[in-house]
């Protein structure tokens, strides 16, 4: 996967918080339609990759480019969903799908339809009337996925999207994820601080290490699709973790050592 031309492509990108680098020179290069999962320990600098993707950072050194266009420092070039949902309480859940649209200046009657047409596709079109109040975690955060999907790019960044939900809601938003992955075929970069999870979800794993923050590995997941719930306790799943938990605690820091966090 990794001999397509790139959708996404991180050359040399670094970031400082004044003395501190939070994130030391690093390359990444994303075929178009792969998902990929970033781990790490606090402090990796995931978050501060993640805003320089989404263009609301601007790094000390470096260039992002999609499809080969320099996108440096300029959001609104990629999708991305935080792990908040943020819906906004007074609207219903189709003015919220199309929140970007109305934004921009209005949502047209077309972007109401394709709106509705995303909430009914994908377990939501009974509540397209309904306000958040109304809805689940669960809901709510499909709500802000389609959202996110609304807003017509091809790259989409998820930040510890399911990161407050409880297990089983979690693992049913996982398997809903990985549906809508499949049908839509967006490029996924997606950060998470459970393993399980980003073995389960991607096709590269991505794991860092802090201090400064830097791609220790990339980890290609080599278990075949669509994954059953049986794959979590495969040896070959097992295996894969093991690896993950073998970097990020090879040089997990001391506790009580009193190192900063800058670029969790």
């Amino acid at each position: 996967m990794t001999t397509a031309p790139a959708k996404l492509a991180l050359s040399r990108v670094s970031h400082r918080f004044g003395e501190t680098v939070a994130l030391a020179p690093t390359d990444l290069t994303i075929a178009p339609g792969e998902f990929v999962s970033v781990v790490g320990p606090s402090g990796c600098g995931k978050s501060t990759m993640f805003n320089i993707i989404a263009g609301v950072l601007t790094p000390t050194g470096g260039r992002v480019s999609v499809d080969g266009r320099d996108v440096t420092g300029r959001a609104g070039e990629v999708g991305y969903m935080l792990q908040k949902d943020l819906l906004l309480p007074w609207r219903t859940v189709l003015e919220n799908i199309v929140l970007g649209a109305t934004l921009k200046g209005g949502a047209s009657r077309k972007e109401r339809e394709e709106g509705v047409a995303l909430a009914r596709r994908y377990g939501l079109g009974d509540f397209v009337n309904h306000y958040p109040a109304a809805l689940s975690g669960g809901m709510r955060q499909r709500v802000a996925l389609m959202r996110t999907l609304a807003m017509h790019r091809d790259v989409l960044l998820l930040d510890e999207p399911f990161g407050a939900l409880d297990s089983q809601t979690r693992f049913a938003m996982q398997q809903w994820l990985l549906s809508v992955w499949e049908r839509e075929r967006r490029t996924i970069v997606f950060v998470t601080h459970d393993i399980d999870e980003s073995v389960y979800l991607s096709d590269r794993v991505v794991v860092m290490s802090p201090r400064p923050g830097r791609i220790r590995r990339i980890l290609e997941v080599p278990i075949p699709r669509p994954r059953p719930v049986s794959c979590l306790t495969t040896p070959e799943f097992a295996a894969i973790k093991r690896e993950i938990l073998d970097i990020i605690y090879e040089e997990a820091p001391q506790i009580g050592a009193g190192t900063p966090e800058t670029g969790a």
